[in-house]
Parts: C-alpha cells; structure tokens; sequence
C-alpha cells in the first residue's frame, strides 16, 4: 500500500461508490475501501438471517417467511426518478452496463385518511377523486402550464419570472385550494416541509416536470424505478502538521493520498448532528391494501395531514424486485424523528398497510459535516433522510464532486441507456 493516490473513499454506501465512480471515469487514481466485512455502508442488503440477526439477536426467523437467500431488503430502500439526476450519474459512470431496473406501480399520496394515486398531468388530475370538479378545472390549467413551461422560452412564462415569483404566489395565480397544493408540493414536486411556498416558483415547476416526464418515461402507473435484485479494523484517517490529510492506515499499512471522501463514521469529530430518522421495516404476504395491488409502491403523507413538521413515507416492493420470495413484500414506513417513540410515531403510515407477518422499528441519527474541505482535504457526505426517493441524496453526491473537482458533472446522456425490465 505505499502507493499515492488522487483520492481515498473511505466506505460502500451508495454515495460514496457514486463518488468513487464519477473521479474514476475523470481518470484520478482512486482507492475504494471499507471498514466493514460486508458491501454497502448504511445502505447495505440484508437477507433474511441478516436481517433477523440485526433486530432480534440470534434466535432463527420462523420457517413461514421462507428462505433467507430469497431476501434482499435495502436498508436505505430509495427509489430512483426514471428521468432523474441519479439515473443520468448511473449512466455517466457506465453502471447501468451491469444494473438492471424495473418500473415501479404505483406513485400515492394521503389526503383525508385515504389513499390516491399522485396525479401527474391535467389528464390524470381530472380523472383523480382527489378533487371536486372546478378545482380539477383549476388544477388542469395549472399542469398545462407546467408541462408547457421551457425556461428558454419566454412566450411560455405567461408574463411571470419565475426566479422572482414565489410558489405561493404562482398557485394563487390559479386559485388552488389548500389540500391540491399540500399534493402538489409532496408528492408530486417531492418538498419535504413547505418552506418551498416562500421560494422562487422555478424549482417547483422543474421538479413538476421531471415527474410528469420520469412517468411518461415507462408509460407506468409512476415515475419510479428500482434495481432487480436490489467488522473488521477500522481504517485510519492519517494527518499532517498542518491538518491536511495524508493517508489512511490499515492493518499496520499506510496509504498516501491527497484527499479522502468518506462516510460521517469515518471522522465523527469533523460532524454534528442534525436529526435522527425513525423507520418500520415490515415482512407482509400481501400488497398495500388501496393500492390497486401495487407489487410496488410509494405513498408520501404531507406533514400537514398529521399536523407534524415533517412528511412521512411509505416504499413498499416485492418478489417482482426479487427482494423477497415468491408471495412476499418489504414495506418501510420512515419519516424525520420529532419524538423518542418511533412506535408510536409510525403509527399513521403502518396503519395503511394492513395485517403485518414482522416488523421491526429503528432509529438512526443524521449528521451533516462542520469541517472546511479546502483546509483538511475531507470530503464528508451528509447521513441519508427519511425520504423514499433519491433526488435528495444524488444532489449530496453531486455537490462533493464539485467540491473535490472544481468541476460539474455533465449530466447529458442518452437516458435509454437504462431501461426497465418487462414483466
């Protein structure tokens, strides 16, 4: 190991091997390492036994849930937007040559104690029993608007600057009522609280479109995918006098390198934390009741409609992922911890999912860096959120890249690169 190196990722979870790829593909020498005797950080597969060992100790998991082998059950489980960031990093890196997808059912939000299908386009919004009929009126000309939106082109601004314009103010301009906008900013615009109301109106409306365009993608029932098939010495980060760091140390030996990229476990002195998650994860023999026997699904519930600061939601997937046996599904129900009772907590989003072979509650704490990255040459990624997708977590990715780089990652690719499996 007394070789240099560009850069030292430090760990396997999803955003570090994003990382390592994208300073690979820019032809910088890399060295990827973990602590763990096993791949994936905290965003790790587990079977079965894993699994079980992890929540309930060593006694064996009941027969009745099958072989463990069958299982692959992400512990960061997040879907990707099949037009999203993510995917055009997958295929900058070349990592769909060897991943496969699978277009994901259905897209829900909870509104007034019941489940519906997340309209997309004007078309969808005036079919939805979301609304009355002069709101779906209201709201059709609202996605039209969206969907005919071009940045480039002022003829479709209708008169508003929208860097300008807040949220707020361009749904009043259509006269929205109060439930359309909660799903219109969580579950279709993805906001995860409704700061966004008091923000320029444009990442709203960009964010509107790659729904819209992520579920006309696949021509699905949402604008998801999902890949088929969803401790050792601690390495040691090594500085210099000056607090730069040089290398890393494991097992007695010493690389060298200019920069290291790593978890926040890696250097928890260089964090704080800044939240903490709560999570159900559930083994059930059935789909999502209300779902319209979704094999897979998401249902985001806006804070608003359980009167918290924070959304909750719900991923569901199944054997059609292959992350279960045959006649399996593996729900999560996750949201932004505001108590020390996650039981209780999870209540709302569990109860939409019926009857329960196994649950198993978790709570994890978030942590952002503190350190200067252009005084220790550490590169820290923030800790994953409770959120159900990964729009949040490739923008994490991409502001360290730019960071370690100085550069942005080119983002233009041809999208069929990844395609979703048929049935």
């Amino acid at each position: 190991m007394d070789e240099e190196y560009d850069v030292i990722v430090l760990g396997t979870g999803l955003k570090e091997c994003i990382l390592s790829g994208l300073l690979s593909v820019d032809c910088l020498k890399v060295l990827h390492m973990d602590r763990n005797d096993y791949y994936g950080g905290e965003s790790t597969s587990l079977n079965l036994n894993q699994l079980w060992k992890r929540f309930r100790g060593d006694e064996p998991p009941p027969a009745n849930l099958g072989p463990s082998r069958d299982y692959n059950v992400d512990m960061m489980p997040k879907f990707m937007m099949a037009n999203g960031t993510l995917v055009r990093v997958l295929i900058h890196t070349d990592v769909t040559k060897y991943l496969y997808f699978k277009a994901v059912d259905g897209s829900y939000v909870y509104n007034k104690g019941k489940i519906h299908k997340a309209p997309a386009t004007d078309i969808e919004a005036l079919k939805s029993p979301l609304m009355g009929l002069f709101e779906k009126r209201r709201v059709g000309k609202f996605f039209v608007y969206v969907q005919n939106y071009d940045e480039n082109d002022p003829k479709t601004h209708e008169g508003m600057d929208l860097t300008r314009v807040t949220a707020r103010e361009l749904i009043a301009k259509y006269g929205l009522d109060d439930n359309t906008v909660d799903f219109i900013g969580h579950a279709v615009a993805l906001h995860r609280d409704d700061r966004y109301l008091n923000e320029p109106a444009l990442d709203t409306v960009k964010r509107m479109k790659l729904y819209a365009e992520s579920v006309a993608r696949f021509q699905g029932g949402s604008p998801y995918i999902y890949p088929l098939y969803g401790l050792g010495e601690l390495p040691q980060v090594e500085f210099d006098e000056e607090g730069k760091v040089r290398g890393v140390t494991s097992e007695g030996e010493t690389a060298k390198c200019k920069k290291v990229v790593c978890d926040p476990s890696y250097l928890p002195n260089k964090v704080r934390k800044v939240g903490k998650v709560a999570r159900a994860i559930c083994i059930m023999s059935h789909p999502i009741p209300n779902t319209n026997d979704s094999h897979s699904v998401q249902i985001i519930i806006p804070q608003k409609q359980l009167g918290r600061k924070s959304d909750m939601y719900v991923f569901c997937c199944s054997y059609s992922h292959n992350v279960a046996p045959k006649g399996k599904y593996i729900a999560f129900v996750s949201t932004e911890a505001e108590t020390e009772n996650p039981q209780s907590e999870l209540k709302p989003g569990i109860a939409l999912l019926g009857p329960v072979d196994e649950i198993f509650f978790d709570m994890y704490d978030r942590y952002e860096p503190v350190n200067e990255p252009s005084l220790d040459n550490c590169f820290i990624s923030q800790s994953y959120d409770a959120t159900t997708h990964f729009e949040s977590t490739v923008m994490d990715v991409l502001n360290m890249y730019t960071l370690i780089t100085g550069k942005v990652v080119d983002l233009s690719v041809d999208l069929s690169a990844a395609s979703a499996a048929e049935e």
